[in-house]
């Protein structure tokens, strides 16, 4: 029998609850980047002097996955319900002018975040994406620091956990974002690339919050599967962890070196964790539909 946390679990806040605005804004990013990506496709990303419509591409697609993301999770924040309606309107709103800027700017031949010989509109619109994307982040780290309020793990435990690794994550994202603003570069040293520490750091919050939905599921008792979140998150950070110090030191990512080696181990082990819970979630669901079927004859 499962404990009391567990039906709590299932009666606390549903992901996506109350979230349609992010939801939709985030799809938004998928559409746009499907026309920057048929066009790249059509005519080639660059757009001179300074434009590249992949670079819109992969920009628009990785804000719609993260508005998605943050939209399945914000029901389970601490946060009340009116802060929750002032975090939802002010991030669309930054978010859609990411995007216009972003897309609008490229396809006009300009790099909206390091422009170079633009215009006075140009430089205006470069600015004031600097700062929404400072928005962006200080918006984003007053929300997630709620998630590490007792409020949001009675909530729903599992989510909790496995929501503070990935806001962890997440702040290193933002750190190397900003350290490739100031450099206005995204490499470093000799063979360093920063956007690799960005983008994986993001994709802590997909990642970890996914196993602490599929232990939710699991007959498992409670300190069993918050271990298993407690595995997959901080193997995930130790990962992170390595690949920024591979980074600090200018090295690449892809060589055979310890730092880029235990990375990999690290981010296996989260996996591991991961697939552990999605294999007993599936053993225990055939175990009840046998079961069902056993009494049905």
């Amino acid at each position: 029998m499962k404990s009391d946390t567990d039906q709590g679990a299932k009666q606390g806040r549903k992901l996506f609850e109350g979230e349609k605005g992010l939801v939709l804004t985030g799809l938004l990013g998928f559409m746009l980047a499907a026309l920057c990506g048929i066009w790249t496709l059509i005519n080639g990303g660059e757009i001179a002097p300074g434009g590249d419509v992949s670079k819109a591409f992969s920009f628009n697609a990785a804000l719609g996955v993260f508005l998605l993301s943050t939209a399945a999770i914000m029901p389970l924040s601490a946060l009340g319900e009116q802060s929750r309606v002032w975090f939802r309107r002010v991030y669309i709103v930054l978010a859609l002018y990411a995007y216009g800027a972003e897309t609008i700017q490229n396809f006009r031949g300009v790099n909206p975040r390091f422009v170079e010989n633009g215009s006075a509109f140009d430089q205006a619109v470069g600015n004031l994406f600097g700062l929404v994307a400072m928005l962006l982040i200080v918006f984003y780290l007053y929300a997630g620091v709620q998630f590490f309020r007792s409020r949001a793990y009675r909530l729903r435990p599992e989510m909790a956990i496995g929501i503070r690794y990935a806001m962890i994550a997440v702040s290193v994202s933002f750190a190397a974002g900003i350290w490739i603003s100031i450099s206005q570069s995204r490499f470093t040293g000799a063979e360093g690339n920063i956007i690799w520490l960005h983008g994986l750091g993001f994709h802590a919050l997909q990642a970890v919050p996914l196993v602490s939905w599929l232990v939710e599921r699991t007959g498992a008792n409670a300190r069993a599967r918050r271990a298993l979140v407690h595995i997959a998150g901080s193997s995930y950070l130790l990962g992170l962890a390595a690949i920024g110090w591979q980074t600090i030191e200018g090295r690449a990512l892809l060589e055979w070196s310890p730092l880029p080696i235990a990375a990999g181990i690290c981010f296996l082990i989260s996996l591991a964790a991961g697939a552990s819970a999605l294999r007993r979630v599936m053993r225990e669901t055939r175990t009840v539909g046998n079961e069902k079927r056993t009494v049905g004859v």
